[in-house]
């Protein structure tokens, strides 16, 4: 598969931090996420049932970030990352969090990438 789906610019707030004061007040992070996707599919028949659904993906990435109260934006992109494949069967993602940061003058951010492009997502393997 070589098309990419994506979501840009999801503003979630969250309880998020490592440091006393974060983990009593909301922040805003913002999410974006690129999958790998068949387009040519759901432009053939121009009919939803075909595509990936922008809205559930949203909410989705939405309820992980808003529920999990992370200390690390890396957890955060491992979350959301496990919880779309497993929910959408994505062979691949890629996810940024990324977490302003006023009074430092910058924002922090993470990018993920899980899974193959090139082909069906790996079967899971047993423990032995």
């Amino acid at each position: 598969m070589t098309d990419t789906l994506s979501i840009r610019g999801l503003r979630v707030s969250a309880v998020i931090g490592v440091h006393e004061w974060e983990r009593g007040t909301e922040q805003t992070l913002i999410v974006s996420v690129d999958m790998a996707a068949d387009a040519a599919k759901a432009a053939a028949r121009d009919d939803i049932a075909g595509a990936l659904d922008y809205s559930a993906v949203a909410q989705t990435v939405r309820t992980v970030v808003a529920n999990g109260k992370f200390a690390l934006i890396e957890t955060a992109a491992e979350r959301v990352a496990e919880r779309l494949r497993g929910e959408f069967e994505l062979s691949w993602l890629r996810v940024e969090v990324a977490k302003p940061l006023p009074a430092g003058g910058y924002t922090a951010a993470i990018t993920i990438e899980r899974g193959s492009r090139l082909g069906r997502r790996p079967a899971a393997r047993g423990c032995d």
